[in-house]
């Protein structure tokens, strides 16, 4: 299981040691090894690898620990959708509206040309086709471009 790092803990990735990073290392390969097999990776004691763990969480440095599925179970279709927002709209007054579809994963607020991008994964096109006009549909939303992705050859968590 992948291990999530916080956008808010940046701060804190540059404070992190030589353990810190061992540890972090150690549950991105398997977040499920137990606290003596991950004491065992840092060169430290059960307690004091439990309790770097804990300040990880708490500064925010490691937000959750995820399921990494293999391929069977990964969804049919994975796709962004390239957003871009009418005069006066930002991420803040869209991305409510599209919290309660459950197949979009994430939305990133971007630089440029395009306002926003969705991830989506689901199960089929057609379901693609009606999140796509979902997005679409939004007050503020002035154009939503489907993108369908092929493969992933590099995917971090």
């Amino acid at each position: 299981m992948p291990v999530r790092t916080a956008p808010s803990g940046i701060g804190s990735l540059l404070m992190l040691d030589e353990k810190d990073r061992i540890l972090i290392g150690a549950l991105r390969r398997n977040a499920r090894e137990s606290l003596v097999g991950l004491a065992r990776s840092v060169g430290l004691s059960r307690s004091a690898t439990q309790e770097r763990m804990r300040r990880l969480e708490r500064e925010g440095v490691i937000r959750g620990y995820t399921v990494d599925l293999a391929a069977e179970a990964d969804p049919a279709v994975r796709a962004m959708i390239a957003v871009t927002f009418e005069p006066g709209f930002r991420c803040k007054h869209v991305v409510p509206q599209l919290s309660g579809i459950p197949e979009i994963v994430a939305c990133h607020s971007l630089t440029g040309s395009i306002d926003m991008m969705v991830m989506v994964a689901c199960d089929s096109h057609a379901t693609l086709d009606r999140i796509r006009d979902a997005v679409a549909s939004v007050r503020g939303v002035a154009t939503a471009t489907t993108h369908i992705v092929l493969a992933t050859p590099l995917g971090r968590g």
